[in-house]
């Protein structure tokens, strides 16, 4: 199968670019306009595959969309603006393209005939819980420009479904960490503060929850949704480990051998959610489950930042210019 992945040079997407080569005989297309978070060291180590191909290009732009689509069998969209953060600041980006960029995907995927398009969302789209989890049946309730433009972009995709026939599946996943992620998310951010000597930044009280999935157990279910996944369901991806910021960051102190002294408490974000939590009933019906335990898949997180310096560095050094 020849899959044309949108944002692969990015931090979820060039793990399911690794993941996919090392897995199965695909060929894959990266399709990246490799804005600040997409980054093409993250796929340094694929270079060589010759079932790799890069194609540098924006989602938005149509014509380009044709020309790199065509030919492919599945689509796999990760592209998309993700910070909660930079949304708040800068909303009119994450509207054109988790919105826009998911339309001129899903117009020109029907018209090349694309067989699976797998659209990559997040559980953020539900909005907060206090008690209980979503399922993929309940109401979308977002509560950032972020989560709002990738409700919208899910929406829209769906709507391929029902008035083209285009054969979509999403996925909505948890919180993911793992090697690649770019330095402006909880944990890199802690990480590579600590090995900094710089405190880290604590929102409010620290007590708001996500469910963390190390980035190779989405990848794999992912894959497992594009493969055997149900044409027009929604699949909810997440690993059942919830926990407070404030824990987290304890054991990501505890990990670096810093103590509670290099945590700093700053205001809160404006409308952060208090807790989320998905249901993943569905996917595990397919035969999906998490393969990494959370401390373990933190510590060996933690170690890759201390071993790749050379990526990380840079990425923040261009933050601070």
């Amino acid at each position: 199968m020849r899959l044309f992945v949108t944002g692969g040079a990015g931090f979820i997407g060039s793990n399911y670019v690794r993941w996919v080569l090392a897995n199965t005989d695909d060929e894959v297309t990266v399709y990246d306009a490799l804005t600040y978070a997409g980054n093409l060291e993250n796929l340094r180590d694929l270079e060589d595959d010759p079932r790799y191909r890069f194609v540098k290009g924006d989602i938005c732009d149509r014509s380009a969309v044709i020309e790199a689509m065509d030919g492919h069998d599945a689509v796999v969209h990760f592209a998309a603006e993700s910070h909660v953060d930079r949304s708040i600041v800068s909303p009119d980006e994450f509207v054109r393209t988790n919105c826009d960029g998911t339309n001129v995907l899903c117009d020109v995927a029907r018209r090349v005939g694309i067989t699976r398009f797998l659209h990559i969302s997040t559980d953020e789209v539900y909005g907060s819980i206090d008690e209980g989890s979503f399922t993929e049946d309940d109401r979308l309730s977002p509560r950032s420009p972020y989560s709002a433009s990738k409700a919208g972009s899910d929406l829209i995709a769906l709507s391929y479904l029902s008035t083209y026939g285009l054969p979509v599946i999403v996925t909505r996943s948890s919180n993911n960490f793992g090697p690649y992620q770019y330095p402006e998310k909880i944990i890199p951010l802690f990480v590579t503060n600590l090995l900094e000597g710089k405190k880290v930044p604590l929102y409010g009280d620290g007590l708001n929850v996500r469910d963390w999935m190390y980035v190779e157990d989405n990848c794999a279910g992912v894959d497992l949704v594009l493969r055997q996944g149900e044409v027009g369901e929604i699949y909810n991806v997440g690993a059942g480990n919830e926990i407070p910021n404030r824990e987290l960051t304890e054991r990501i102190l505890r990990l670096v051998g810093a103590d509670e002294s290099m945590i700093e408490y700053v205001e809160d974000r404006l409308g952060h959610d208090r807790r989320y939590s998905i249901d993943t009933t569905k996917v595990r019906a397919l035969g999906w489950e998490p393969a990494h335990d959370l401390d373990d898949a933190l510590a060996r997180t933690v170690r890759w930042y201390q071993d790749n310096e050379w990526w990380w560095r840079p990425l923040k050094s261009n933050d601070a210019a």
